[in-house]
């Protein structure tokens, strides 16, 4: 199993460029990433506008996480996220939503992916840097794990 977020996230999953009319445009332009990736059945797209009718996906900073209903799961091939991202934004119930990250999860392997997510949101720099995206490569490495040996270690003083 791919792990993380972004394993789970393939570049043609990635669209930087789409309008929406509203809500329920923005849930099936994600839904039909999906379709179109080949992780979900088209059935999944309702599963998803009835999540999203029931309680609201939205997670702030701009960004919501469109997914399905458990009822949903049987129409799920593999797990898989989707991120859409609405430059001109879209009205999500009353907030502004420029980024969506959908997700197809069969099991309890999106609770991963909603933390990685947080962590990405927690951090204003790369959210920002999540809404002003132009390029997959730059979606991809945001929403890949850290890890921690990455900060600095002090070497290359001089003597």
């Amino acid at each position: 199993m791919p792990e993380g977020a972004a394993g789970l996230l393939v570049p043609d999953a990635i669209r930087l460029d789409a309008r929406a009319r509203g809500r329920d445009h923005a849930v099936r332009i994600c839904g039909q990433v999906l379709v179109d990736a080949g992780a979900v059945e088209p059935g999944y797209i309702e599963a998803m506008l009835e999540r999203e009718r029931s309680i609201s996906t939205y997670l702030g900073e701009g960004v919501a996480i469109p997914h399905g209903t458990s009822g949903g799961r049987d129409l799920i091939r593999r797990d898989a996220l989707a991120v859409v991202r609405f430059p001109d934004g879209t009205d999500w119930n009353g907030e502004t939503v420029t980024v969506c990250i959908a997700i197809a999860a069969r099991g309890d392997g999106h609770m991963e992916i909603l933390a990685e997510l947080a962590q990405v949101l927690m951090d204003p720099d790369r959210a920002r840097a999540l809404r002003e995206a132009t390029g997959a490569e730059q979606i991809l490495a945001l929403l890949a794990p850290r890890a921690e040996d990455e900060q600095p270690t002090g070497q290359g003083h001089t003597a």
